[in-house]
């Protein structure tokens, strides 16, 4: 319980303390207007509050990522704390801040555009498929979760087609309509539903005293599955998701002014991260030990646990509102995961995205390609989804680092986590069975080799630019405040 409450403070801490740090590094611009005004369109672009900006932007990013990554996660044992309450503070935030904020200084752009500027036009192509690929991947991932736990908190009442093409329905119309609304005006009950989940389930876990593991860097894996790398692939949105660098702009669009980035981007990383480590706590300590809990996830996979831990917290009532909490998180990110592919692919095209037409011909045909991933067993849909959300996560780093680097500004705070990652996502590859299969001895030799040659690459570019001296943000001397 110490470990477990110890950990809370840190990730608070840290949002008070290092998040801050981010913040003056990065260099706040408050007089400079933001896309919100300058590109205001009334459809994308449009100024809301940092209270509705930061539900929104929790709910973006949250998915199932920060409940069924930590109860897989909790496997390992309490190693799995020092991942999320570390990478949280040190990789996951500075990640969503940096790629929000340099977002926001170039008009809401997206990161495969942000790729290609900073990390040199070869990046073009390759970060937009890579990008739209994920982001369907999601989508169709967080269509069949919430369809599942929605199924079973209705005792198999309604056929689980008939909720797939609900959840459907609702997102077609939130990629399609303005963001204020659907999204603008839902979020905040969304988000509020989701936080008293959160605040139910680990006021229960502290009431009631479970009893939550201690710091301990043993691996407890029932079937001895090696931390490095694979905790860091089952952990993720709860400590570092490339999936957040799909998501930002969504917000850095509606965001009013700079000073509000560090409450609306590190700080909702930090509330996701204590949502992970109490239902990383709540799995660890329910179910009999290690053994108990990977039965129960054998069996009804991470929805059961959720369902369980629900109800042996809070009650029939309070279960079930806790697990609609927790079915409110893939939605809100499934939703903005459709609406943020659109809008990459239209900076890609450069099609305008005003009026319903040009956004039907790009909504469309993503909608019917992910119909038909629906038909995939969702356990490999999520074995791509892991190993392609880091390497996003790494491209995201790299953009936030070569951005400070060419601002001659510390550019370590983005590069060491990202370097870190880089390492472990090829690492991964070579060994994993959705990729080269490799022994984990010759594939930890290719991951340090390849991250060594990919930093030099780095810094050659990184000289480049800087000698190049490529603009950090784009000009907007000739806006007009209209009062």
């Amino acid at each position: 319980m110490i470990t477990f409450l110890v950990s809370i403070v840190l990730l608070v801490v840290g949002y008070f303390t290092y998040g801050k740090y981010v913040e003056k590094v990065f260099g706040v611009k408050e007089e400079r207007a933001t896309p919100a005004y300058v590109d205001a369109d009334g459809v994308d672009y449009i100024p809301m509050s940092t209270k509705k900006n930061s539900l929104i932007q929790l709910l973006n990013i949250a998915g199932t990522g920060p409940v069924f990554g930590p109860i897989m996660g909790a496997l390992y044992g309490p190693v799995a704390f020092i991942w999320i309450v570390v990478g949280c503070i040190f990789a996951g935030a500075v990640h969503d801040y940096l790629t929000g904020m340099i977002s926001i200084r170039n008009k809401g752009a997206h990161l495969p555009e942000l790729a290609t500027k900073f990390l040199g036009k070869a990046m073009k192509h390759v970060v937009n498929a890579f990008a739209v690929l994920l982001l369907l991947l999601v989508g169709t991932v967080f269509v069949r979760t919430p369809a599942d736990l929605l199924y079973l908190l209705m005792d198999g009442k309604v056929a689980i087609a008939i909720l797939i093409i609900a959840i459907f329905i609702y997102y077609i119309l939130a990629t399609l309509l303005p963001v204020d609304k659907i999204i603008g005006r839902l979020y905040p009950y969304f988000g509020a539903v989701l936080l008293i989940s959160a605040v139910g389930v680990g006021g229960g876990l502290i009431i009631k005293g479970a009893p939550i593991p201690e710091l301990s860097l043993t691996n407890f894996h029932p079937d001895g599955v090696s931390i490095f790398p694979l905790l860091f692939f089952t952990i993720t949105c709860g400590a570092l998701s490339g999936f957040h660098a799909t998501q930002t702009p969504i917000i850095s669009r509606t965001t009013q002014k700079e000073s509000q980035g560090r409450k609306i981007f590190y700080g909702m990383m930090i509330a996701e991260g204590i949502i992970a480590m109490i239902w990383a706590a709540a799995a660890m300590s329910l179910f009999d030990g290690y053994g108990g809990l990977q039965e129960l996830l054998a069996a009804g996979g991470p929805g059961a646990i959720v369902s369980e831990v629900s109800t042996m917290m809070l009650g029939a009532i309070g279960g079930t509102l806790a697990v609609l909490g927790v079915i409110v998180l893939p939605i809100t990110s499934g939703d903005t995961a459709f609406r943020s592919a659109r809008m990459i692919i239209a900076e890609y095209l450069k099609m305008a995205q005003k009026t319903l037409s040009s956004r039907l011909w790009i909504a469309i045909p993503l909608f019917a390609i992910s119909v038909v991933l629906t038909q995939i067993d969702f356990n490999i849909l999520w074995r791509y989804f892991s190993w392609a959300n880091q390497a996003t996560a790494v491209i995201a780093l790299f953009v936030g680092a070569m951005y400070l680097y060419i601002a001659k500004k510390n550019y370590w705070i983005s590069l060491i986590p990202g370097t870190f990652m880089l390492c472990l996502v090829i690492t991964y590859i070579l060994n994993a069975q959705i990729g080269f299969r490799l022994p984990i001895d010759i594939s930890w030799y290719g991951g340090f080799a390849g991250t060594a040659l990919l930093l030099v690459l780095f810094f050659r570019q990184a000289n480049k630019a800087r000698a190049a001296n490529i603009p950090l943000e784009v000009d907007i001397s000739n806006y007009k405040k209209v009062s």
